[in-house]
């Protein structure tokens, strides 16, 4: 159901924000927080920082409080198709938070409304609003493989705002795998081998459409945190998969 869902003035159907210079600052505070707490450090140069702000949260221009289209947005139609898929990625390590916080249901609900969404029963400026919920649960546990599980949810809930974070999703799922396996070199490889085995052909159309990473900075797949380290590598693999499954 919709109700109780607010809705986003600065936010629009195609899923980017045409937003207010207030609303951009306060969006760029919540992503300066979340990126503190996964990186434990940021840029020290301001400037440096809120060009990777704005490449992380997919927010072009809006420090003018002008709105601009991504390509890393995709259409509605299309981040309906992928948030299913993204959902079913971030809940195959859901376990990993839930048994360390087993009260907290955030990642879960982050789940449970990216399928709703990808049914069509949310709508988009409501689950834009909501994005980041699931990935703050991160918060409530320690354990390097359950933080991991909550970014997943996380990105899963974020594809109704940007196809891209689909991507993001089983990147940190695949990562959580990992870390939950240390003695498993396979194990990423493994859970990646799963998430691309369960693309439709629309869903693989679909990702295939976003741009490579690093080529395109007005979203998450642009030269910041989903470029980096084991995440980067992740999306890399699928996206070299994607485009080598092209007739």
């Amino acid at each position: 159901m919709q109700s109780g869902i607010a809705t986003d003035p600065g936010a629009d159907q195609r899923g980017y924000s045409t937003l207010t210079p207030r609303k951009a600052r306060e969006l760029l505070r919540i992503r300066r927080a979340e990126v503190e707490d996964e990186h434990g450090s940021l840029p020290a140069d301001s400037s440096t920082w809120n060009d990777f702000a704005v490449r992380e949260s997919g927010v072009r221009g809006s420090c003018k409080g002008v709105g601009m289209a991504s390509a890393q947005s995709l259409s509605e139609s299309d981040r309906r198709l992928v948030a299913a898929w993204a959902a079913d990625c971030a809940e195959r390590v859901l376990f990993l938070f839930e048994s360390e916080a087993p009260d907290d249901d955030r990642p879960r609900d982050g789940i449970a409304r990216a399928r709703a969404f990808a049914a069509g029963t949310l709508d988009v400026s409501g689950e834009i609003r909501r994005r980041f919920v699931a990935g703050r649960a991160s918060h409530a546990v320690t354990s390097p493989a359950a933080k991991a599980a909550a970014w997943a949810a996380g990105q899963a809930a974020g594809v109704a705002h940007m196809g891209a974070h689909a991507l993001g999703a089983a990147a940190y799922a695949a990562k959580a795998r990992q870390l939950s396996e240390p003695d498993d070199v396979a194990a990423a490889a493994e859970e990646i081998r799963w998430q691309i085995a369960q693309m439709s052909d629309q869903v693989r159309a679909a990702l295939r459409s976003l741009p490579l990473l690093g080529q395109d900075d007005s979203g998450p797949l642009g030269s910041g945190l989903l470029a980096s380290g084991a995440l980067g590598a992740h999306i890399r693999v699928i996206q070299g998969a994607l485009h080598e499954s092209l007739p």
